[in-house]
């Protein structure tokens, strides 16, 4: 039993947290797509610690002609605030934003700063609108733009900006870390620990409360259902995956906090 809850959060995790590219460099832009720069490159605020360094890695690389870090208050900022306060005591957390917050641990861990900073979103919706608002505002137009954001929500981060641009923008998703649950002397681990990782119960929570998102039905965020994003394909052993999970995590599905809506 155990190696089958194991094999069906691995499916999970792999569905949710979607890469285009295998490693953020130019090479690979300009092989899988002949471009040698995204013209926007996105850090969302609900990822791990991780994605700061990923981001950092992606402005020494040079992958993308604008950076932007967006992020206001939300399900996952009270985490992000003890996770660098416990690490670099120096950085102001309380009342910042996660973009604010983002920027000021890449700028004190590698001397880094992106273009443009969002911080009024609340969730995963407008986190998009808002963004587009700010590109609109900064009169930046983009033929293609590159996501990073938690694994567990990368997926449904594409889905939602492809609701709002048309066909004609390349988007590409990169999410901020891949790592694979084990069992290992009947406790379950991560094959690798990304920086700042969620607690195992709060990354099966996230994981689980993704795919009732995804679903394109009455209850689900596609457009027959709340219509917060694009119509996402969910692959059948991927919802085989999640029933079965269901049966015994059911509880841990994450509903959605209201003070969040936006």
């Amino acid at each position: 039993m155990n190696q089958q809850i194991v094999k069906d959060m691995n499916v999970l995790g792999a569905f949710c947290g979607k890469r285009d590219i295998q490693k953020l460099s130019t090479i690979e832009l300009n092989q899988k797509y002949g471009i040698k720069q995204v013209d926007v490159m996105v850090l969302f605020g609900g990822s791990i610690l991780c994605g700061g360094d990923l981001l950092a890695e992606a402005i020494q690389n040079k992958i993308a002609k604008q950076y932007v870090i967006v992020g206001g208050f939300g399900h996952t900022t009270e985490t992000l605030r003890q996770k660098v306060q416990a690490i670099y005591p120096t950085i102001h957390t309380d009342g910042c934003s996660e973009a604010e917050i983002f920027q000021q641990y890449i700028h004190t861990r590698y001397g880094l700063t992106v273009d443009h900073l969002e911080c009024r979103s609340t969730n995963c919706g407008n986190n998009i609108t808002y963004l587009l608002e700010l590109l609109k505002e900064k009169q930046i137009d983009f033929e293609n733009i590159l996501l990073c954001q938690d694994a567990t929500m990368q997926r449904r981060m594409e889905a939602g900006m492809r609701k709002y641009v048309s066909d004609s923008i390349q988007v590409l998703s990169y999410a901020t870390y891949q790592v694979k649950v084990i069992e290992q002397e009947n406790q379950w681990n991560y094959d690798n620990q990304p920086y700042g990782m969620w607690e195992m119960e709060r990354y099966v929570t996230l994981l689980m409360g993704e795919i009732s998102r995804l679903s394109d039905n009455e209850e689900g965020y596609g457009p027959k259902g709340k219509n917060f994003i694009a119509h996402v394909e969910i692959p059948k052993d991927v919802m085989e995956a999640f029933e079965r999970l269901k049966k015994v995590y059911g509880e841990k599905i994450r509903e959605a906090n209201p003070l969040y809506a936006g």
